[in-house]
C-alpha cells in the first residue's frame, strides 16, 4: 500500500502544481484580453493573450482529470488523463520529426508568420511587446534583415508616408549603449535608408529568423535538456497514472475474489448466535 499510495500522491501533486500553474496562465490572458481596445488582432497565431487563454485553458482541463482522478481514484477520469497525455506526446514527437524532415517547409512557414506579426505591429500591444522582447533578446531586428518593417505602415519607407517613423525601426532594433541609463526611443528612426555597414552602428541588421537559429545552434544543450525534461516529465506522469490504473485493478480483481467468502461469513452470522462460542457454564444469571 505504500508504493500505491507514493504513486497516488506523487501524481496528485504534479497534477495539481500543474492545474494551479494553467489556472494563472489562463487568468493573465483573460485579464489581457479585456484590458485590450475591441479592434486589435483576434488571430490565435498573432495574439498572445488569445494562445495563453487556450493553453491554459486546454492544460486546466487536462490536469483536472489527472487531480481527481488521482485522489478519488477514478479509472474512468485516469483513463482520459493518460489517453490525453499519450496523444500530446506522440504529437510531440511527430512534430519534431516533420520538422527535421521538412526543415524549408517549416522555416517558410515561419518566416511568414513572422512576416504577418510584423506587418500588424503596434495594431495590438501584446503583440507589439512580443516582437520587442524577441528583438531584445535575440539580438535581431525583422525577419530576414532591418528593411523588413518597411513591411509596416508606420515604417514604409516612402515619401508619401506621412508618419515621423517612415524609414526606421522600432527601438527594439536599437544597439545598446554600455552604462546606458535613459532609453532613447528614437535612436531608429531613418536607419532604413541607410547601408548595413553604417545601420549596423545603431541598430541590429541580422534578421530574427537567423538570430533565433543562431541562439539555438549556440544553446543546444540547454535547449536539448529542457525538451528533454518536458518529454521526461510527460512520460513520468503517463507512468504514475498507468501504475494507479493497474494498483486499482489489482485492489477491484481481489475485492471481487474476496466477496464470495464475505457474503458466505454474513451468512453463517444469521444461523449463529453472538455468544454461539461461549460455554454454558460461563454464563451466570
Amino acid at each position: 500500500m505504500r508504493g500505491y499510495r507514493g504513486i497516488k500522491y506523487t501524481l496528485f501533486i504534479c497534477c495539481y502544481v500543474f492545474w494551479v500553474v494553467s489556472a494563472i496562465l489562463a487568468a493573465v490572458g483573460i485579464y489581457g484580453k479585456i484590458a485590450k481596445e475591441k479592434d486589435v488582432v483576434d488571430t490565435l497565431t498573432l495574439d498572445p493573450a488569445l494562445l495563453l487563454i487556450v493553453v491554459g485553458s486546454a492544460m486546466f482541463l487536462i490536469t483536472f482529470l489527472g487531480c481527481f482522478g488521482a485522489l478519488r481514484n477514478t479509472t474512468c477520469l485516469l483513463k482520459m488523463f493518460l489517453g490525453i497525455l499519450v496523444a500530446v506526446l506522440l504529437l510531440q514527437i511527430a512534430a519534431g520529426v516533420v520538422g527535421y524532415l521538412f526543415t524549408d517547409m517549416v522555416m517558410e512557414r515561419t518566416e511568414r508568420l513572422m512576416m504577418k506579426a510584423i506587418v500588424r505591429y503596434r495594431e495590438d500591444r501584446d503583440l507589439e511587446n512580443a516582437i520587442d522582447f524577441i528583438q531584445k533578446k535575440f539580438r535581431c531586428c525583422g525577419v530576414e534583415s532591418y528593411k523588413d518593417w518597411s513591411r509596416n505602415v508606420y515604417f514604409e519607407c516612402l515619401d508619401t508616408n506621412p508618419s515621423l517613423e517612415a524609414c526606421g525601426v522600432p527601438f527594439s532594433c536599437c544597439v545598446g549603449l554600455q552604462n546606458q541609463t535613459v532609453l532613447n526611443t528614437m535612436c531608429g528612426y531613418g536607419v532604413q535608408q541607410l547601408e548595413e555597414s553604417s545601420a549596423g552602428q545603431d541598430v541590429f541588421t541580422i534578421g530574427c529568423l537567423q538570430g533565433i537559429a543562431l541562439w539555438t545552434k549556440t544553446n543546444l544543450l540547454l535547449v536539448a535538456g529542457l525538451t528533454s525534461g518536458l518529454l521526461l516529465l510527460e512520460v513520468c506522469m503517463i507512468g504514475l497514472a498507468a501504475g494507479q490504473i493497474s494498483w486499482i485493478k489489482k485492489v477491484q480483481q481481489l475485492k471481487n475474489e474476496d466477496a464470495p467468502r464475505r457474503r458466505s461469513e454474513r451468512k453463517d452470522s444469521y444461523w449463529y448466535p453472538a455468544f454461539a462460542d461461549f460455554n454454558d457454564d460461563d454464563v451466570s444469571e
